[in-house]
């Protein structure tokens, strides 16, 4: 369970970087609010937009930020508790950002809005934030993962978001590797899976490599990817899982664990600055002439 002091309310004292709060997470709809904070400013985003726009008003409101226009919506993926609340008049020129892979779908079912932009695998969002991001196994198109690298004097601060992931490569764990906070999902334990009442081909889908990941499948995932701070369980099942079976395999771990629900806010979870680069940046090295 979260640690006292690691999770930051209304109120508090904000810290210079970036801070994730998961507005709420699960088969019913999914939002994160993203808000950057250095000297240059405080910019706020979303991940996906699955919940009611009166909610994510009301819950933007409640953390402080009510007065904060969205920058843009990053979408993971085009499936409707990510993206379902979505609408043209509500979100005027607010720009919604959809991986180039998943283009022609909302092309094809008329998703695209009045400002739609592209991203493919790194796009700077501005403020010293950079978005770098890698398409993990979902369905036939595949989910965006997302890895945001804040960079101001001299300092960093990163974060991960991994959801709807039908399975860890390690392509994707390089990708994640070293953040200083990691929302990924969690999203059933096989146990209650197979002993549900669910369609055999809905089973197959979820457990079969392109659908989501288990308690197991996270714990290992978390393992390999050695987040500094702080990790956010994301989408856990209401039907397959319980907060305490996707709790069970992080237990004693270094990092301080949060987990989402579908039915409230879980407060900012800080990732502040320090001193470095970013992952994979290269430090350019000066030689005497």
């Amino acid at each position: 369970m979260p640690q006292p002091g690691l999770i930051e309310h209304p109120g508090s004292e904000p810290a210079p970087g970036l801070r994730l709060c998961v507005l709420g997470s699960g088969s019913s709809g999914n939002c994160s609010a993203l808000l950057t904070e250095t000297a240059a400013g405080r910019e706020l985003w979303l991940i996906d937009c699955g919940l009611s726009l009166r909610r994510i008003r009301r819950s933007l409101t409640e953390l402080g930020v009510g007065d904060l226009t969205p920058r843009g919506i990053l979408i993971t993926h085009l499936d409707d508790d990510h993206i379902g609340s979505l609408s043209l008049e509500a979100l005027k020129d607010i720009p919604v950002f959809l991986h180039r892979r998943h283009l022609r779908r909302a092309e094809r079912e008329g998703r695209l809005f009045r400002r739609t932009e592209v991203f493919d695998d790194q796009i700077a969002l501005g403020l010293g934030l950079t978005l770098h991001t890698h398409l993990a196994e979902h369905d036939a198109q595949g989910s965006a993962t997302m890895r945001f690298s804040l960079e101001h004097a001299d300092h960093v601060s990163e974060l991960g978001y991994a959801t709807d992931v039908g399975r860890m490569t390690p392509e994707l764990i390089d990708h994640l590797t070293a953040v200083d906070v990691l929302a990924i999902e969690s999203n059933y334990c096989p146990t209650l899976q197979l002993e549900s009442n669910r369609p055999e081909q809905l089973k197959r889908r979820i457990m079969g490599g392109k659908g989501h990941l288990s308690n197991d499948q996270c714990v290992r995932a978390v393992r390999a990817i050695a987040p500094k701070r702080h990790v956010v369980l994301l989408h856990l099942s209401r039907q397959c899982n319980t907060p305490d079976r996707a709790e069970a395999g992080h237990a004693g771990s270094s990092y301080t664990l949060t987990v989402s629900r579908h039915d409230e806010s879980t407060g900012w979870i800080p990732a502040p600055l320090r001193p470095g680069t970013p992952r994979g940046h290269v430090q350019a090295t000066l030689f005497p002439v």
